[in-house]
């Protein structure tokens, strides 16, 4: 499978939607989503100088949805009614899927992920040793690390457009807490503790309270942070009102065995989970 070629008639596509008609540009998209499904491509890559968007694939997601025809799909007794399919050969994957989750085609999760009753979408890549936990959702095109604990409830947000927008990004080895919401292309960095609660979007104040002199952050949180829910006074025409934002109270110790490390991160700073 040729992979420019693919990529060739999906920039095409874009710029001319009536080539959606043709039969050719329809099968480049299937075949994209088919290797997003397989994680032989991926929305986002690490490399040496950081995250990488890869624009044209995010493009091909976009795509796939119109030339898909609605269908019913029966489940035993549920009914589900959708244009998209769910993954399926879980199995052979190595996945464990608890029902009711569901992690739609075109979504990638290593050998060896868990999913509780949980979603994750279209695009997005789950890496081995992670947990889903229940009622957790991975948005479109978010990216999870491996040996990741997303909590219960856990809202990690989904992007396609804009385009060029990173997506949500949780690195390796992080443990994000009960009920949090990253969302807007946030990335936590590897080895992060994020306590039950924390709400981080791009405009979201990252506050280092570890040290003599505060130090913020926005659209990310720093390697083995240890973060917990806070807030600060803002002035408005009306008065003085606190405003929410994230206060990292420590960093995680660095060790070989990580979860000693997040079990040491979690009684240290006495961080809810």
């Amino acid at each position: 499978m040729n992979i420019e070629k693919i990529r060739k008639k999906i920039e095409e596509a874009w710029e001319d939607r009536s080539l959606l008609d043709e039969k050719p540009y329809c099968k480049s998209i299937r075949q994209l989503v088919d290797l997003l499904d397989k994680g032989r491509v991926r929305v986002a890559e690490h490399t040496e100088e950081g995250w990488v968007v890869n624009d044209w694939i995010k493009k091909g997601v976009i795509l796939y949805f119109p030339i898909q025809k609605m269908k019913t799909m029966e489940v035993g007794p549920f009914e589900f009614h959708d244009k998209i399919p769910m993954k399926s050969k879980l199995k052979k994957a190595g996945i464990r899927v608890v029902p009711h989750a569901i992690a739609r085609y075109g979504s990638y999760l290593e050998p060896g992920t868990i999913m509780m009753p949980s979603y994750v979408n279209i695009g997005a890549y789950v890496g081995a040793g992670t947990m889903v936990d229940t009622w957790a959702t991975v948005g479109s095109c978010a990216q999870i690390g491996r040996n990741v604990h997303l909590s219960g409830g856990v809202g990690i947000g989904g992007v396609l457009e804009p385009l060029q927008a990173t997506p949500t990004i949780i690195e390796d080895d992080c443990f994000i807490g009960s009920r949090c919401i990253v969302v807007e292309g946030v990335r936590v960095e590897k080895e992060s503790v994020i306590g039950a609660g924390v709400v981080l979007t791009q405009s979201t104040r990252i506050i280092d309270v570890s040290k003599e002199e505060p130090v913020t952050f926005r659209g990310y949180v720093p390697s083995r942070s240890v973060v917990i829910p806070g807030s600060y006074t803002k002035e408005f025409t009306a008065g003085s009102y606190n405003v929410n934002c994230a206060l990292i109270i420590g960093q995680r110790k660095e060790s070989t065995d990580k979860k000693i490390s997040l079990n040491d991160a979690l009684r240290d700073y006495d961080v809810a989970v």
